[in-house]
């Protein structure tokens, strides 16, 4: 009866452990979103097309600050439930790598529109 008892407990304890890790993942996809779209809305602007690409890449370093701040700390925390294993350290990496990627993306594609209106 004990390894009965023991073993839904280890059952129930492993699906609510999957499913804070379903929704730390469901966060960070929101979080990473939100981001992309803040990005996206700083792209078109008519203030931009004059800027060099060097000022664009300020600009956006610069842009969209809380989207981004939640988006790190929601692809932390997930990364911390998925691999608990990791350094605290190597998952900010990670996360910061992740923002830089989205900016380059941006920063290309701007840089690819002004070299095609010239």
């Amino acid at each position: 009866m004990r390894m009965m008892i023991a073993a839904i407990l280890a059952m129930t304890t492993s699906v609510a452990i999957a499913d804070e890790v379903d929704d730390a993942h469901r966060l960070a996809v929101s979080g990473r979103d939100s981001y992309w779209n803040c990005l996206a809305r700083e792209y078109p602007r008519d203030s931009n097309k004059n800027l060099s690409e060097a000022d664009f890449v300020a600009l956006i370093a610069g842009a969209c600050r809380s989207e981004r701040q939640n988006f790190r700390v929601a692809l932390v925390d997930y990364l911390a439930m998925q691999f608990p294993d990791n350094e605290a350290g190597a998952n900010m990496t990670t996360a910061n790598n992740a923002i830089a990627l989205a900016q380059k993306d941006i920063v290309t594609a701007f840089a690819r529109r002004k070299a095609a209106s010239k």
